[in-house]
């Protein structure tokens, strides 16, 4: 047993994380309200590693690829442990400028054996990873494969099928990452909860990679050879399939819009099967009979007042207080700031920041109280961890039984948040409960036309001792649901589910038995072949939640690979892919947009706290018009200048695109003595003597070019054109290393 000594925790952000797009079985489960690992850093251990050491480690990783390093390239953080997890981490980062240019990198071992966990990189040249890639993802595939089983270990894992999107949502001066996944086999069953994660850059490097490190030699599994046949349990499974229709709120990260549609999910009751036994798999254990089906109920027949009206900076602050407030004197709480903000959702809230200070570190997070209602709409209690860090430990011995404490769950919302409880109904699925913490999460699901509502959700956490642990909620004010009357019937549903079902056997342990180290053998459910797809219940179509392919490809003699790659990674905009035409003009707008979406990471929607904006730099783009932050952010990343108007509908001129690409480059000031530049096209004369220069540079550039000897300024660039040249220009920042903030 390593003696450790904690002197302080790193903790990430405790804001609940409420998945969209779970199905209802998750909601009710692990993924709701869940903090995140904290990481508690070390002042020593019986066993200790100097960089030298972990050096050594990691060369032999990678043999000869990082000989150009040095001792003093590498910097070695503290050992240090997670709370649910006392093996000892260390964590060896590197870094180095190569002919201008920074290339980085970190990796983090576990263990007395230094076995490696986790690797990230990024080379000094970029360039040869950026879009068209050196290799394929065929040719990365083989390279990830056979780094794994060489350094990683990986001889009894085989390659899961990859769902993640073959075009990554990235910007285009960011290597290609093909991603792989792969699981450890068991008898050649694949065991849930051991993976190892590979990425391969565009130019063949490793990228990253995970590695999965339970405590595998202690772990006792099921005799596969006593399983009972596929094809029977698949008939149970298909006996007793029922299906549910739900709203699926789906939500656009970037640019903060919402969208509604009805989908069909298999009823949250169908997990599993045990797949010796052939008793059903539920979220806290197995049961003999199929779960009976449970009545929605609303949590609140009728709307019920609101907590406190008209709420004000001091009563928030006073709320605060109360629920944080600790037991022990050897912590102090400190509301560090309170802010009016418009959360994610769009609600006007007073979000609190806070630290508890002890002796040797601290830690801290952040609540939301409701502006208009006092009511709290998130919150995350960190006592119990704090008070562990101080050496104070809880027994976690839970005495209240899931019933009391749904009731302690009902009880805090009608207190925290009474207003919003006549919009959501009482859980429809077993609450997720941690044995070890025996603390309980509930999962309220909103009700909208009598449906259930997947993606939006109250969650209600429960201590040992019944106080509350965490309370989201996750309201958001959502129009045009669709009607009931447009979905296909229940009957048909079920028949395109039974036709799409098929069983997956997986090694895993029981969700309320994760720390015992005995792993089941468990026929999963996979509907369409893919575990991320739904059932959509306008048009009986499967479709996957994550996946960004489109199956219909745009077509082009000498643009193709550039549009579709675009086009996948969400850089370009296209209703309809079939009729979609490459060869006309795109206009200003939109093409802004696909060089503001290819060259910087930004969000099209005001959702950040405190990033709202207000500024309105043309008089005809309001912060209701479509292209107003596209607009806005290339005014003020200065590809734009300030006009009175811009025309977000005329076509684009190649002169005029030509100048938009030099800002970009930050060649604006030597572009502008046109004198200094001489060009021998034949129609030099209708190029613009104030863009002389831009054109020049372009040119000599290879971004936008003459043919035949002329460049034609005033030409209408279209979308192909775009396509093509935004690619070139994103290989010349990379080049330079020139970013746009």
């Amino acid at each position: 047993m390593v003696t450790i000594k904690k002197v302080s925790a790193i903790v990430a952000s405790s804001v609940l994380s409420m998945g969209m797009f779970s199905s209802i079985t998750d909601a009710s489960t692990i993924m709701n309200g869940q903090p995140e690992k904290v990481r508690i850093q070390l002042a020593s251990t019986e066993t200790v590693f100097t960089k030298d050491e972990l050096i050594k480690k990691f060369r032999q990783l990678f043999p000869n690829q990082f000989d150009f390093l040095n001792a003093s390239d590498f910097h070695m953080s503290s050992a240090h442990i997670f709370q649910d997890d006392e093996t000892v981490r260390y964590d060896l980062s590197f870094t180095k400028l190569i002919n201008g240019k920074r290339m980085h990198g970190y990796i983090g071992f576990v263990g007395e054996e230094l076995d490696v966990e986790h690797f990230s990189y990024q080379p000094a040249n970029i360039a040869d990873a950026l879009f068209p890639a050196k290799v394929s993802k065929e040719d990365a595939g083989k390279i990830a494969e056979e780094f794994m089983k060489k350094f990683l270990g990986g001889k009894y894992y085989q390659l899961e099928s990859d769902t993640s999107n073959y075009f990554p949502r990235q910007i285009l001066t960011e290597p290609i990452r093909y991603s792989f996944s792969y699981a450890r086999t068991k008898n050649q069953v694949p065991i849930a909860d051991q993976r190892i994660e590979v990425s391969v850059l565009g130019n063949g490097e490793i990228g990253s990679f995970y590695k999965s490190q339970p405590n595998q030699k202690s772990s006792t599994f099921a005799d596969v050879s006593k399983i009972k046949s596929n094809e029977e349990m698949l008939k149970k499974m298909k006996d007793h399939l029922s299906v549910d229709l739900n709203y699926q709120i789906n939500y656009d990260y970037e640019t903060g819009d919402r969208t509604v549609q009805l989908v069909y999910q298999p009823t949250n009751r169908l997990q599993g099967i045990n797949a010796l036994s052939g008793e059903w798999m539920t979220a806290n254990g197995y049961v003999g009979q199929f779960p009976k089906e449970r009545k929605i109920e609303k949590l609140s027949a009728k709307p019920l007042p609101p907590r406190q009206e008209g709420m004000t900076i001091e009563g928030a602050k006073k709320i605060a207080e109360q629920l944080l407030a600790v037991t022990s004197d050897k912590v102090k709480l400190v509301i560090e700031s309170i802010q009016e903000i418009k959360n994610h959702n769009g609600q006007e809230v007073f979000s609190i920041q806070y630290m508890y200070h002890y002796a040797n570190g601290g830690s801290g997070s952040s609540l939301e109280i409701n502006k208009h209602t006092g009511e709290v709409i998130q919150y995350h209690n960190f006592e119990e961890q704090t008070l562990k860090e101080i050496g104070q430990e809880s027994t976690n011995e839970s005495t209240l039984s899931q019933q009391e404490a749904l009731e302690k769950a009902v009880a805090y919302a009608k207190k925290w948040a009474p207003s919003y409880l006549h919009n959501y109904a009482m859980p429809v699925g077993d609450p997720y409960f941690d044995e070890r913490m025996g603390t309980y999460q509930f999962s309220f699901p909103r009700l909208v036309n009598g449906i259930v509502v997947i993606g939006d959700e109250i969650s209600v956490g429960i201590a040992a001792d019944g106080s509350l642990n965490s309370l989201n909620v996750n309201y958001q004010d959502t129009e045009n649901w669709p009607s009931k009357d447009e979905a296909i019937s229940d009957e048909k549903a079920k028949t395109l589910m039974k036709e799409a079902l098929s069983l997956k056997l997986m090694y895993m342990k029981p969700a309320q038995k994760e720390k015992e180290q005995q792993y089941d053998l468990v026929y999963a459910p996979v509907f369409n072949g893919d575990s991320f797809s739904y059932l959509d219940a306008s048009t009986g179509e499967w479709n996957n939640m994550f996946s960004g392919k489109n199956s219909v490809k745009i077509s082009h003699p000498w643009a193709e690979e550039e549009l579709n790659y675009l086009l996948n990674a969400k850089v370009l905009d296209v209703k309809d892919v079939k009729k979609f035409n490459a060869d006309v003009a795109i206009s200003k707008g939109e093409a802004l947009k696909v060089l503001m979406n290819s060259l910087t990471y930004f969000y099209q929607g005001s959702y950040f706290p405190g990033q709202e904006h207000t500024n309105q730099t043309f008089d005809n783009i309001g912060v209701k018009h479509p292209y107003y932050q596209v607009v806005e952010r290339a005014a003020e990343a200065g590809i734009i200048k300030p006009e009175k108007n811009f025309d977000v509908d005329s076509p684009i001129s190649k002169e005029e695109l030509a100048v938009w690409y030099i800002r970009v480059l930050g060649l604006e000031q030597a572009a502008k003595d046109s004198s200094i530049f001489k060009l021998n096209f034949t129609d030099t004369d209708q190029i613009q003597s104030a863009t002389i220069g831009s054109v020049a540079i372009a040119n000599s550039l290879g971004l936008l070019t003459a043919e035949k000897n002329q460049f034609n300024p005033r030409q209408e660039v279209t979308y192909a054109e775009l396509a093509a040249s935004t690619i070139r220009l994103a290989h010349t920042m990379a080049e330079s290393r020139r970013d746009i903030q």
